[in-house]
């Protein structure tokens, strides 16, 4: 038997706004490193700082540690500023993490109907004035072409 229950609908969705694809100005709020046999990753916490339409919203996302995405996590540590002492004795601290300071650019992807976020680029924090005058498409194109290399 189907009955109509008005208003379900409304309780089903996510009480969160989506936060659309782009780039964001964050601050990292926590970080854990998370086992796994053949992925090992960083799950990451980031408060968004600008635009000013999405502060106060998180972005939890991962960071894989396997040998082949080993230089996006470098990435991401470089731009966000991470001690470079740590970096070149190839440690990371996650106690170091919270409070680092950066820009990412994001989407979305619908995996097993489940919708996941990837950080797609970084760059440093200082660079935020610039990359938020340039249009999404363009803004990463030059990094992520050179860290491809």
């Amino acid at each position: 038997m189907k009955r109509q229950v008005p208003g379900l609908a409304e309780t089903a969705r996510d009480s969160r706004p989506e936060i659309p694809d782009g780039i964001f100005l964050v601050r990292v709020d926590g970080a854990q490193f998370r086992w796994h046999a053949h992925k090992p990753f960083y799950v990451l916490r980031l408060y968004i700082l600008e635009p000013s339409t999405s502060a106060g919203q998180s972005i939890v996302g991962r960071l894989y540690c396997t040998q082949k995405a080993m230089w996006k996590l470098g990435w991401f540590l470089r731009d966000f500023l991470y001690d470079p002492e740590l970096l070149a004795h190839e440690q990371v601290d996650e106690k170091a993490l919270p409070g680092l300071r950066g820009v990412v650019k994001i989407s979305h992807t619908v995996i097993n109907g489940i919708s996941l976020i990837n950080l797609d680029g970084f760059a440093p924090a200082s660079q935020w004035e610039e990359l938020s005058a340039v249009p999404v498409s363009s803004a990463f194109r030059s990094n992520t072409a050179e860290a491809s290399r």
